[in-house]
């Protein structure tokens, strides 16, 4: 199996998306912002947006956990405004421009 183009750009993507495993075992990397909704009941179900369903191994409460902590993971790495320091004046010099 040969390397991904640009490895850096794949593990990114992976490490935003959240692993589940299905019944049979088989990873599956899914973007948490197209769950829609999660149903759990003797087994879990996973529905997205565009329609798909899958059936996975983890609890709805793991599902629920591992979405939390990717939506942590990118409000650590966004450039909020709220979190940054907020930034003084420009100071001057103490001379004034004539008009």
């Amino acid at each position: 199996m040969s390397e991904p183009p640009y490895p850096e750009r794949t593990a990114r993507r992976v490490s935003l998306m959240i692993k589940l495993t299905r019944l049979n075992r088989v990873p599956l990397i899914v973007n948490a912002d197209l769950i829609e909704h999660v149903e759990g009941a003797a087994d879990t179900v996973v529905a997205l947006t565009n329609g798909q369903k899958f059936l996975v191994l983890e609890s709805a409460e793991e599902i629920v956990d591992k979405v939390l902590e990717f939506r942590r993971a990118i409000m650590a790495g966004a450039a909020c405004p709220m979190k940054s320091a907020p930034q003084s004046a420009p100071q001057s010099d103490g001379a004034m421009l004539a008009h």
